[in-house]
């Protein structure tokens, strides 16, 4: 659909921006005009963001009953309605897409009080706050698992199943054939990739080195470890490594990472929605951790739709214990069929071909118009 002028909105984390990134890629390629609206952290990306401009707006959300803290929350959030409002009132867009976080509540609802075509994009397994808010008034929600809590009988009438898009480096190492069997047998590789997710995790940091010294001196010859954790937790995960004898390679970023998931047999992180996602399009076993504080959840949904049908072991973290850890890796590593398994398993969940799905929906909401009335119907 040629000539058509899309706003995407999303807060600045990459679990909100690297769908959105995709989508970007896939409707620039169809000939379209995309524009971003996100917060101080995305704009970091200026002039990586495939997008014709970006634009901060200013969010925040309610975490304190101080009056002053109120006072300041309120005036935050008015400044950046009314900058939404005059960007839609600019840019004239064709379509509004939010795909979660505070910063995208704004721009999506501006969009909607101007009569714009509406969609957010609901990348995890429950519903998140701000696309929970305006999901009764957008036309269309999209989501990336099949299955999305919190999403009433109504709402579920607008929900199209079209996953969650992954970035063209993820794509590029979907084909890639998972490492075999004959070899890890005849190199004596066992080859594991610990992540954090894009904030990292210090739990892998305090954990998998201290996992690796209690394995056998055999295995532990055998283990090639790719770790990236947070930079505070570097030197110290180092010295805990070189005590277990265990070769590792170690940073605060890898940005080839879905190319070193591909060489991986097993994975060890965190279940956020892009995570989970790019294990199931490159179709690698994995060990998810769901992070235990979230407020919804929603890693816990996340990582239930790969352990469901066994592309991947979940495990809280309360249960994630060098020993545990330990003797998991033992089994595993003595019946590596369980990893091929699980990576077939992992492999039928993947959507590739998400961003082009959710490009079409795009394309087909963009035609519709809704009506005042309408609108005026869903504000009482």
């Amino acid at each position: 659909m040629a000539g058509l002028r899309v706003l995407l909105a999303a807060g600045g984390t990459g679990g909100h921006l690297f769908p959105a990134e995709a989508l970007a890629i896939e409707l620039r390629a169809r000939g379209a005009s995309v524009h971003l609206a996100t917060d101080v952290r995305g704009m970091k990306y200026v002039g990586v963001f495939p997008a014709d401009s970006m634009t901060s707006i200013d969010a925040a959300t309610f975490r304190s009953r101080s009056p002053v803290v109120l006072v300041r929350t309120v005036w935050t959030l008015a400044k950046g309605f009314f900058k939404a409002w005059g960007l839609v009132r600019k840019l004239k867009p064709d379509l509004v897409i939010g795909f979660g976080g505070y910063p995208s509540v704004a721009p999506v609802l501006a969009g909607w009080m101007r009569g714009v075509p509406t969609l957010v994009h609901e990348q995890n397994g429950v519903i998140g706050r701000a696309n929970a808010f305006l999901s009764h008034r957008v036309t269309g929600i999209a989501t990336g698992l099949k299955t999305v809590k919190g999403l009433s009988a109504v709402l579920e009438k607008k929900v199209s199943n079209v996953g969650n898009p992954v970035r063209p480096n993820v794509l590029k190492v979907k084909d890639v054939p998972f490492p075999t069997l004959e070899a890890l047998e005849e190199h004596f590789q066992f080859r594991v990739l610990v992540t954090g997710g894009s904030q990292g995790a210090s739990v892998m940091s305090d954990v998998v080195p201290q996992a690796m010294a209690v394995l056998p001196e055999k295995q532990r010859r055998c283990l090639r470890i790719v770790h990236q954790a947070r930079g505070e937790d570097l030197e110290r995960a180092r010295a805990a490594y070189e005590t277990a004898g265990v070769k590792v390679e170690l940073a605060a970023f890898f940005d080839d990472l879905p190319a070193r998931i591909a060489n991986s047999h097993l994975v060890i992180g965190r279940a956020g929605a892009s995570t989970v996602a790019e294990l199931a399009v490159i179709g690698r076993p994995s060990i998810l951790v769901p992070l235990p504080t979230a407020i919804d959840q929603d890693q816990a949904a996340n990582a239930a739709s790969l352990g469901d049908i066994g592309g991947a072991i979940v495990v809280k973290q309360s249960d994630f214990t060098p020993g545990w850890l330990a003797m998991t890796l033992l089994e595993l590593i003595r019946n590596p069929k369980r990893l091929t398994d699980s990576g077939i398993a992992a492999k039928s969940a993947g959507i590739p071909d998400a961003a082009r799905r959710l490009a079409d929906l795009v394309e087909a909401v963009a035609r519709t118009k809704p009506s005042k009335k309408s609108r005026k119907e869903k504000t009482r």
